[in-house]
């Protein structure tokens, strides 16, 4: 059975929603940070902490992105973003599904990941295993 884990935007967050291509863009920003934390310690790190290809499915590109594994001990994880409405507000979201043949080196990056774009966007992270981790300013 897949596993999720959903990064939602609420009040206090950087921004309040973002597209599949801002999701896109934050991914490759990821993968250029990495690469220059490699450069300083003379190691290919980026090829070590983001091990994927970032692809769409033709006539699909609105609706996610999939990052295929680029080693064997990688397959894949699915990305999307939307919203939905939590009693009266509009809540937007970006979640990361596991497909039934991810590995536990997928469900490990997609943890990264996941807690990685909620720290940025300063948002409130679902993990996989149902808790949650709050980035956004609470009072």
């Amino acid at each position: 059975m897949s596993q999720r884990a959903t990064i939602t935007f609420v009040d206090g967050s950087a921004v309040p929603s973002v597209t599949v291509e801002e999701l896109r863009e934050q991914l490759i920003h990821y993968k250029e940070q990495t690469s220059l934390t490699g450069n300083q310690l003379e190691w290919n790190y980026a090829e070590a902490a983001f091990p994927y290809t970032i692809e769409t499915k033709q006539g699909y590109e609105e609706l996610g992105l999939i990052l295929k594994g680029t080693e064997p001990i990688y397959h894949c994880i699915l990305m999307g973003a939307g919203s939905r409405l939590d009693g009266e507000k509009v809540r937007h979201y970006v979640e990361l599904l596991l497909p039934d043949a991810a590995t536990s080196g997928d469900k490990s990056k997609a943890n990264e990941l996941s807690r990685y774009l909620a720290k940025s966007w300063k948002a409130e992270l679902q993990l996989f295993n149902g808790r949650i981790m709050y980035f956004n300013p609470r009072k």
